[in-house]
C-alpha cells in the first residue's frame, strides 16, 4: 500500500479553552509537516455548547459526516457549565461523536516529564508510563438520555456490559500491551471492575479472563476498581495498561492523569475500527479562558497520538518519526528549555510551550 502525503483533518475546536490550545496545537503539527514532507489540509467544523446556544444544534449532521471523510479527528474541548438540556445533563458533543462514530477504545495514555515537579514524594514517581483502555460505548454511559425517573421519588440507570463489547475492548488493550512490550515495555494487563458486587462486573471479568488466554505471553490479572485507586496512588509506576468499563475509566483517567501534575498533561485518542479522534483529557476551563495561559501540552501530545495512529493505518513510517518528534521535542521543552506550566507554579503561557516545542522539532 502507498501511503499518502497529504491527510485531511476535522478539525473540531469547541468551546473555553478549546480553541485556544487547538489553535498552537495546529502550528506544531504544520511544523512537524513541513519537517517530515507531509501536509495535512486541516479544516474547522463547527460543535460544542456555544454552538448548541447559537444554532440549536451541538453536532451537526454535517461536522459528521466531514468526520468521516476525514482521514483523523482533532477535538478540542466541548461543553459549558450553564448549557444544559432539559434534563439537566450538559451538552457534550464529544459522548455523541463516540457514539455515532463508534470509537469505542479510550486509550488514555500518562507519563512524568522531567523537569517538572511530581506531586507523588517516591522517586519511583519518574517511572510512571501506563495507559488506561476505557470502553467508550457501554457501561454506566449507556444510559445517557435513557435514564428513567418516577415523579420526583427515585432515579435509575443502568448499566450494560456485552459480550461484543467487552471482547473487543479487552482485545484492544491487549494489544496495546503487546505492541509496548516489543519497545521494552513489561507486557502486563490489568483489568479493573467491581465483580465482587455486580454481576455485570462479574460478566465483565469472565470475558476479560476468555481473552487474556488468548495472549499467553501478556500478563494479565484483575482489580477491584476501589483498590486500583488507592494502589493507584501509592505505586502507580507498577503497571503498565489498565482496561476497565466507561465510568471507572473516567474516573481513574482523572486520576491518573494527577498523577503526572493535571489534566493539561494528558492526551487521549477515541479510537474505532474506521475512525479515530485525538483530544486531550481535560475540560473547557471556562475560568482561565482568554488569559492565554492554559497549557496545550495535552493537545499536542494528542496531536502525536494521532500521527501514531495514522502511521499504522495507512503504513506511513514517517509519520511515526514525526510523533516520536513532538514527544521528545515536548520533554526536552521541560527537561533544558526552562518551560513551566501555570498550573506546575511556571509563567509559560499557551504560545509559550507551543513555540519551545517548535524550537525543538
Amino acid at each position: 500500500m502507498n501511503s499518502p502525503t497529504d491527510y485531511r483533518i476535522a478539525v473540531l475546536a469547541g468551546d473555553g479553552i478549546g480553541p485556544e490550545v487547538m489553535r498552537v496545537a495546529l502550528q506544531v503539527l504544520d511544523a512537524v509537516g513541513r519537517k517530515f514532507s507531509r501536509h495535512f489540509d486541516h479544516q474547522a467544523y463547527p460543535a460544542g455548547a456555544q454552538h448548541f446556544v447559537d444554532s440549536g444544534h451541538a453536532l451537526p449532521e454535517s461536522t459528521l459526516d466531514a468526520c468521516r471523510a476525514s482521514h483523523a479527528i482533532l477535538f478540542g474541548a466541548m461543553g459549558l457549565p450553564h448549557v444544559r438540556g432539559h434534563d439537566g445533563t450538559e451538552i457534550i458533543p464529544q459522548l455523541d461523536i463516540r457514539f455515532a462514530l463508534d470509537l469505542y477504545a479510550g486509550v488514555r495514555p500518562i507519563k512524568t516529564f522531567a523537569g517538572l515537579p511530581i506531586p507523588l514524594s517516591n522517586p519511583l514517581a519518574s517511572e510512571i508510563d501506563l495507559v488506561l483502555v476505557r470502553e467508550n460505548t457501554e457501561g454506566l454511559f449507556y444510559s445517557r438520555g435513557r435514564g428513567v425517573i418516577e415523579g420526583d421519588e427515585a432515579a435509575y440507570d443502568t448499566m450494560k456490559i456485552t459480550r461484543h463489547g467487552t471482547e473487543r475492548i479487552c482485545d484492544f488493550a491487549l494489544k496495546l500491551a503487546q505492541d509496548r512490550k516489543a519497545l521494552g515495555g513489561q507486557g502486563r494487563v490489568t483489568s479493573v471492575d467491581k465483580a465482587n458486587v455486580f454481576a455485570s462486573m462479574a460478566f465483565w471479568r469472565k470475558i476479560f479472563e476468555e481473552r487474556a488466554a488468548r495472549y499467553p505471553e501478556i500478563s494479565t490479572d484483575s482489580a477491584y476498581v476501589d483498590a486500583m485507586a488507592l494502589n493507584l496512588v501509592l505505586k502507580p509506576w507498577q503497571y503498565d495498561v489498565l482496561v476497565t468499563e466507561n465510568m471507572f475509566g473516567d474516573i481513574l483517567s482523572d486520576l491518573i492523569a494527577s498523577l503526572v501534575g493535571g489534566m493539561g498533561m494528558a492526551p487521549s485518542g477515541d479510537i474505532g475500527d474506521d475512525y479515530a479522534l485525538f483530544q486531550p483529557a481535560h475540560g473547557t476551563a471556562p475560568d482561565i479562558t482568554g488569559k492565554g495561559i492554559a497549557n496545550p501540552t495535552a493537545m499536542i501530545l494528542s496531536v502525536a497520538m494521532m500521527l501514531q495512529w495514522l502511521a499504522t493505518r495507512h503504513d506511513d513510517a514517517v509519520l511515526h518519526a514525526a510523533a516520536q518528534c513532538i514527544e521528545s521535542a515536548v520533554s526536552r521543552s521541560f527537561q533544558e528549555g526552562g518551560i513551566r506550566p501555570f498550573e506546575f507554579g511556571g509563567a509559560s503561557g499557551t504560545q509559550a510551550i507551543a513555540d519551545a516545542v517548535i524550537a525543538r522539532l
